[in-house]
């Protein structure tokens, strides 16, 4: 899975899969989801991503010198 932050357009897209994009859906304003061939979900885009959610912090991705959001994941709890 890919997750690309273009702070420019403030988008942020969730590519699931490598398969060829043939049909894509506005599910909600701002929120698209693109299908293969056999209907199966392989990205999602949500425009307008800093009016939905709180700002996501940035860093610059070493590759390709585009910014990504950061992805923070939480340990769950020893009981």
């Amino acid at each position: 899975m890919r997750v690309n932050f273009d702070r420019d357009t403030d988008a942020l897209y969730l590519r699931l899969d490598k398969a060829k994009i043939v049909d894509s859906e506005q599910v909600a304003p701002g929120v698209i989801v693109d299908f293969d061939s056999k209907d199966r979900v392989v990205g999602l885009e949500v425009l307008a991503l800093s009016k939905r959610v709180a700002k996501p912090k940035m860093r610059k991705h070493p590759r390709n010198h585009k910014f990504m959001a950061s992805l923070v994941h939480e340990k769950p709890t020893k009981k």
